[in-house]
């Protein structure tokens, strides 16, 4: 297999994984991950995050419980998955924050997002299941992981071995719905899609 199908098969494969068998996930293998994170790119070099690895059974049973909410019936799972990561917005350096107060972009939480997705296809090149979770009590998060008042934890990930190995069939749009080229336009670019 050549190195780019490689990719593409970890593009096509990777999802959101909400059932975990009870393997634990090698120390090797989590060091892996987390160092695909932390070589994520960033506007202007911030590295604006704090990577919290909960994997203490009794911290990390209390921490699947700031993710879930009965009423709604949402992330149940959270407590199958041997590791949650927790992802900590920090402060951007100077022309991160000055780029986005400029562009009106906040450049922190993009860069999370690239930062979480490096992670999740590190855990998924890894034989690992993943879910990022962005619904749970952050003041709940920060009372148990002693986070300080002025951080925000933004996004939790979960990472198992996933107890299904079937991987679902994605429902995206079309690409032809999503792309266009040269300028914006709600119809796809006819002569490029019939090729």
């Amino acid at each position: 297999m050549k190195n780019y199908d490689f990719f593409y098969e970890l593009v096509s494969t990777r999802q959101s994984d909400r059932g975990y068998s009870n393997q634990p996930i090698e120390d090797d293998k989590l060091s892996r991950i987390l160092e695909a994170g932390r070589l994520s790119p960033s506007a202007c070099n911030a590295q604006p995050w704090k990577f919290i690895v909960v994997n203490d059974p009794a911290v990390k049973n209390k921490l699947a419980d700031t993710t879930s909410n009965r009423v709604l019936g949402l992330n149940h799972f959270t407590k199958q998955a041997p590791i949650h990561i927790v992802i900590v917005m920090e402060r951007a350096n100077l022309s991160s924050n000055f780029g986005s107060l400029v562009k009106r972009k906040h450049f922190p939480l993009i860069d999370i997002g690239i930062a979480a997705e490096h992670i999740c296809l590190a855990a998924k090149a890894e034989g690992i299941g993943s879910c990022m979770i962005g619904w749970f009590d952050e003041v709940g998060v920060k009372k148990l992981l002693n986070i300080p008042k002025n951080k925000r934890p933004v996004l939790i990930i979960t990472l198992g071995y996933p107890s299904k190995p079937e991987i679902r069939q994605k429902i995206r749009k079309e690409l032809n719905q999503v792309v266009c080229f040269n300028q914006y336009s709600e119809e796809a670019d006819s002569k490029f899609w019939k090729s």
